[in-house]
């Protein structure tokens, strides 16, 4: 036989030796596969339960729950075991499945570090280790992981630096390794991930300054680096990047002037957190143009001036928190807040501001769950509207310059879980309506000019655990009632008032 003949019975042989081994790689790929789980199913510590135990290994991982796969290549491309309680180790045979896109093992208790055999997973696109217990860094190589768009390691007790080969994952959408315990700078490399819409790196020990590149990623729509140590000013890139919804800065040592056109080169902001930084100048007076937004958070910095105009644009606003800082001004604005129906939040304490409490406050939205006013120069009586404000469970007006009596209409307040009108000019007796906040855990009159009894409503009051009536001029004896209050065991102070009678035997018992 010729040279040429040779040729193609060769060529012939190989076509169906390729031919049958292809028909037999399912099997063996699967079996792989099958391999991995098990290996990782065999490092989960059941002590308590096995969630895993439904795994029957007579039968095709395919079955098992948690599992899903590719119907023609029959092999696993998915694995969620979210919110399980799995226990134990991560098995480094994971990195076996190698055709697995989907890893998500969030909110169990995994334990141990990243396995550096997962970085084989190149065709990844979703890794999710979010709230669970893992130790150790991250990987170097997870670049190899090429096709990833989710990378979730939040809310673990991971530690180093970010590593910049991250930043080759250009095909990543979500980056976040928030509440961790990683240090060092912020890459500004990972300003080459184009494709980033959710950037989360907030809660760790992240330091320096915030690299102007950083605005760049013209997609992003959520930024948090909250709970760092990252200093210096803001470069004007951050607030040029028009897409972001989601601005959360809190707590760290950024300084610098609010621009005052935040909310126009900002039109999609929905939240901002700024607090406790070091920011000054006026509150943007654009913030209140932007009709959609619902959280300005931006207490705890020098802010100074007076809240500006507009706040009646937002009708979308769920919380606004103001305080502690330096603002002048009247208490006008709470008129104009009364068209945010959805506010659930407001603080403007430990400012500057003075004025009497309009009666439009209790106008305020019905879903205000917590309201902070105190430590401003706020002067003359509460307005008895403010019992319509039936959805408060924290009312805090201490610290200002109130006068007359404390309002019954307070009593309407049935959610109410803490009280605080101390250091005040308050007069006149408690209202016994007091006595029908049940749910009220913290009440604090002290430091003003109280006279009277201790109303005997006040054992209705069961679950108090703080009560201070200090620096009145409260007379009688102390009610029974209060001294069998089962809860009370952090403070019960009456002291500097003209209470008299025997002390209850049974005060030894609190």
């Amino acid at each position: 036989m010729d040279f040429f003949g040779n040729f193609i019975i060769t060529i012939q042989f190989l076509i169906v030796l390729v031919s049958f081994h292809s028909l037999e790689s399912t099997p063996v790929s699967i079996a792989t596969d099958k391999e991995a789980l098990i290996s990782f199913k065999s490092q989960i510590l059941t002590e308590h339960h096995n969630p895993l135990s439904t795994w029957d290994e007579n039968l095709s991982p395919c079955n098992w729950s948690g599992v899903s796969c590719d119907n023609q290549a029959q092999r696993v491309i998915g694995l969620d075991l979210s919110n399980l309680g799995v226990t134990g180790p991560i098995s480094p045979h994971i990195g076996n499945l190698s055709f697995l896109r989907f890893l998500e093992l969030q909110n169990n208790q995994l334990i141990g570090e990243i396995p550096h055999h997962l970085t084989n997973l190149v065709r990844l696109k979703t890794l999710n280790l979010s709230f669970n217990r893992i130790v150790g860094f991250i990987p170097t190589n997870i670049s190899q992981c090429k096709d990833l768009t989710v990378l979730d390691l939040m809310n673990n007790m991971i530690s180093g630096k970010i590593p910049r080969e991250i930043s080759r994952l250009t095909n990543l959408q979500v980056l976040n390794l928030a509440s961790n315990h990683l240090s060092g700078d912020l890459p500004s490399s990972l300003t080459n991930i184009s494709s980033l819409v959710k950037l989360n790196l907030g809660t760790n020990n992240l330091s320096g300054p915030i690299s102007s590149d950083l605005g760049r990623l013209i997609n992003l729509r959520f930024l948090g680096l909250t709970v760092n140590n990252l200093s210096g000013t803001l470069p004007p890139s951050i607030y040029n990047m028009s897409s972001l919804v989601h601005l959360a800065l809190s707590s760290n040592n950024l300084r610098g002037e609010l621009p005052g056109d935040i909310g126009i080169t900002l039109p999609n902001l929905l939240q901002l957190y700024l607090c406790i930084n070091r920011f000054t100048g006026n509150i943007p007076w654009s913030l209140h143009n932007l009709t959609n937004i619902q959280v300005i958070r931006i207490a705890h910095n020098r802010l100074h001036g007076s809240v500006p105009p507009g706040l009646g644009n937002l009708r979308n606003l769920e919380e606004y928190y103001i305080g502690f800082n330096s603002i002048v001004g009247g208490l006008d604005f709470l008129d104009y807040l009364t068209n945010s129906t959805r506010l659930n939040f407001l603080a403007f304490d430990s400012n500057l501001l003075e004025g009497s409490i309009p009666r439009s406050i209790g106008n305020l939205s019905k879903v205000l769950r917590s309201m902070y006013m105190g430590g401003n120069d706020i002067y003359g009586t509460i307005p008895s509207s403010i019992g319509k404000l039936k959805g408060l469970k924290l009312l805090n007006l201490s610290y200002a310059h109130l006068s007359g009596e404390i309002p019954s209409e307070i009593g309407l307040l049935k959610e109410l879980r803490v009280l605080g009108l101390a250091d005040n000019v308050f007069s006149g007796k408690i209202p016994n309506s007091l006595g029908n906040l049940q749910l009220l855990t913290e009440i604090d009159l002290s430091k003003n000019k109280l006279v009277g009894s201790i109303p005997n409503t006040f054992g209705n009051l069961q679950n108090l655990l703080y009560v201070d009536l200090s620096d009145n001029k409260l007379n009688g004896s102390l009610p029974m009632e209060i001294v069998n209050i089962p809860q009370l065991s952090i403070l019960l102070n009456l002291s500097k008032n003209h209470l008299s009678g025997p002390l209850p035997v049974e005060i030894r018992s609190l």
